[in-house]
């Protein structure tokens, strides 16, 4: 890796790290606007969900707009948006318009999480792809981390009484925001796309600074139909990728992210002592996501997505009996067995959806066929932000986490009984794997 490419990746990947922070600032945030406006358990699912639903809205424009106007301009608009939102948020002095701006944010982390990878993966020497685009979902556990590092700091040296300290939580994320806007504008052009749409003139300068080969001698691309993925050959290929992402947001995982602070305010510890475990929630996340990082290409995905699901399964239901206590709960117990729950969620079912997504799809329609993953995603996380404080409102938090543990004992059994193995296989011969066994 080279000085260029390094740089170039310390800037993109801003844009992984203001996906995470904006995801997970919302948990320091969510009591404090909560007792400032008042909201109603219902209101509360709104303004959590906002960003959500800008995310799908984001995600269904982004791959038309970047394959017409190029990676660059997607990821500038995408950071434009984080500024916007980071301020507005910061300055909203209403419910409407706090939810208008977080919609805003949504929208751009609908962008980054379809353009970031993609403009990685088209930039990088093929030795270094798979780090580099994984460099991307280290950013966004960092920016989860930082996200939860300020508003801890925020909560204990701030004073509370005149009700700014959410406010200056959403102002931190202008800080990335700034600085990927303007990194955005010095990054190149991603080579790949030029060849695409014919400007043969600007790539080798580009291919040569990022120690790429010669793109203009690759074999043109074969061209695919969605309506493939419905064949009996990617019927099941195209199932995983629709199950995966849906599982990774069916974990329980949201919960945790978004709504860590009130359940364990909820559950009798102190306001300090909940963001406080937040902080250790954020710091396993970016320090498990390196377990996965270390060991993908080494145990492979299978065993991993089986033991983690499982992992994780047990771990939800001991949180749920813990919670079941009620006044008699351990509270080390119970933030053991919720990182406990993180460890097997970020070396299993929160990374791997991306990596196997990327790997079981056919080379002709892969990247449309993603989106749709990543859509599902967002579309499910949205659902769960809605659903989750009214369910923890009625059920309480033992049934709620006893649910995730149901979901997570499906996908065990999912990955158990369809996922292949793919590590260290080409993807071409993960395409004919397909192929062959639908002759079977």
């Amino acid at each position: 890796m080279n000085k260029f490419f390094i740089l170039i990746l310390c800037i993109v990947s801003l844009g992984g790290l203001l996906f995470g922070f904006d995801m997970a600032v919302i948990a320091g945030a969510l009591p404090l606007v909560k007792q400032f406006f008042g909201l109603t358990p219902n209101q509360e699912g709104i303004f959590v969900s906002s960003a959500l639903i800008g995310c799908i809205v984001g995600v269904i424009f982004t791959g038309s707009f970047s394959d017409r106007y190029g990676r660059k301009p997607a990821l500038i608009v995408a950071s434009i948006l984080f500024l916007v939102s980071a301020i507005g948020c910061g300055l909203s002095t209403s419910y409407m318009m706090l939810i208008l701006f977080r919609g805003l944010g949504g929208i751009g982390v609908g962008i980054a999480s379809i353009v970031v990878p993609l403009y990685i993966a088209e930039i990088s020497p093929s030795q270094f792809r798979g780090r580099a685009v994984t460099s991307y979902q280290l950013a966004i556990t960092f920016g989860i981390l930082i996200a939860y590092i300020s508003n801890y700091l925020i909560i204990q040296h701030l004073p509370s009484e005149n009700h700014g300290q959410w406010r200056i939580m959403f102002l931190v994320g202008a800080i990335p925001a700034i600085l990927l806007s303007i990194g955005a504008y010095f990054v190149p052009e991603s080579p790949r796309w030029l060849l695409k749409v014919g400007r043969n003139a600007e790539i080798a300068e580009i291919s040569a600074k990022l120690n790429l080969p010669n793109l203009q001698d690759s074999p043109p691309e074969t061209k695919g139909n969605l309506k493939d993925l419905f064949s009996p050959v990617y019927r099941k290929a195209f199932l995983l990728g629709l199950l995966l992402p849906l599982f990774s947001q069916l974990s329980g995982i949201n919960a945790i992210v978004y709504y860590g602070p009130t359940i364990l305010l909820d559950s009798g510890i102190s306001m300090s002592n909940s963001y406080h475990a937040q902080l250790f929630f954020g710091l396993a996340n970016v320090l498990f996501t390196c377990f996965a990082i270390w060991k993908v290409d080494n145990w492979g995905r299978r065993p991993l997505y089986v033991f983690g699901t499982l992992g994780a399964t047990l771990s939800l239901i001991v949180t749920g009996f813990l919670f079941a206590t009620n006044q008699e709960i351990n509270n080390t117990a119970l933030i053991i067995s919720i990182l406990s729950f993180m460890f097997f969620f970020a070396f299993s079912i929160g990374p791997l959806k991306f990596v196997v997504a990327s790997e079981i799809f056919p080379n002709s329609i892969r990247a449309r066929a993603m989106g749709i993953s990543i859509l599902v995603m967002w579309i499910s996380d949205a659902i769960i932000g809605q659903l989750t404080p009214i369910i923890l409102h009625a059920w309480g938090a033992r049934y709620t986490f006893w649910l995730f543990a149901f979901f997570c004992a499906i996908a065990f059994i999912t990955v158990l009984l369809f996922l292949p193995e793919t590590k260290g296989k080409p993807l071409e011969e993960i395409e004919k794997y397909w192929k062959d066994k639908a002759r079977k």
